[in-house]
């Protein structure tokens, strides 16, 4: 859970001086960045599974 505030804390700081300093976020849009971090996820969530499935 720290990690995850942590994560949230530094995002936020990093919104505030890009903010600042009138830069563009460095983010992408918003619903592609959210499926982005998702297909991640579950990309590494399938790679785990056919592991213990098949070659264990």
């Amino acid at each position: 859970m720290s990690e995850v505030l942590l994560s949230l804390g530094v995002g936020i700081l990093i919104g505030v001086i890009f903010t600042a300093l009138k830069l563009p976020i460095p983010a992408p849009p918003v619903l592609a960045g959210i499926m982005g971090i998702l297909g991640i996820y579950l990309g590494n969530k399938l790679y785990q599974w056919v592991l213990e499935s098949f070659f264990s």
